[in-house]
């Protein structure tokens, strides 16, 4: 068995789809830290999920929350001071995402001219699927 220590002051990322670690890993941006230590675990044993990945950040970063959110409601963040947990958000799909997403929508003036970023409404949150504010095309998850 792997034994990774625990953290006395950073961020835990826990309860990811297994395979989506990676995923995860690079849309954060985690491969750009240079002076931080952070630890991706794939596959690991869950009792409530069976097997997840998780992600051990030894820092201070600011999180897209609203990425972690789109990726994978059901993440925890877990805020880490001392060696103890300070703080946990339970993740689920965003009401509004902007700058994330692109309409896929070829007609919409949002594909065609440069608009700024663009904000999506989540309306059906089983379907994962959100909806353009200019065109109101919807884009599934």
């Amino acid at each position: 068995m792997i034994n990774v220590s625990k953290l006395k002051k950073g961020i835990v990322i826990d309860h990811i789809s297994p395979g989506q670690g990676c995923k995860i890993f690079q849309a954060l941006g985690l491969d750009q830290l240079r002076d931080d230590a952070v630890v991706l675990m794939c596959n690991v044993d869950s009792t409530k999920m069976g097997k997840k990945d998780l992600i051990k950040i030894e820092t201070d970063l600011d999180l897209n929350l609203d990425v972690l959110g789109l990726m994978g409601p059901g993440i925890t963040v877990n805020y880490i001071e001392e060696g103890q947990r300070v703080k946990k958000i339970h993740l689920q799909l965003p009401q509004k995402v902007q700058g994330i997403l692109q309409c896929k929508n070829p007609r919409c003036i949002s594909t065609v001219e440069k608009v700024g970023p663009i904000t999506f409404t989540l309306v059906d949150p089983e379907k994962r699927e959100y909806a353009c504010e200019y065109c109101e095309s919807r884009t599934t998850l």
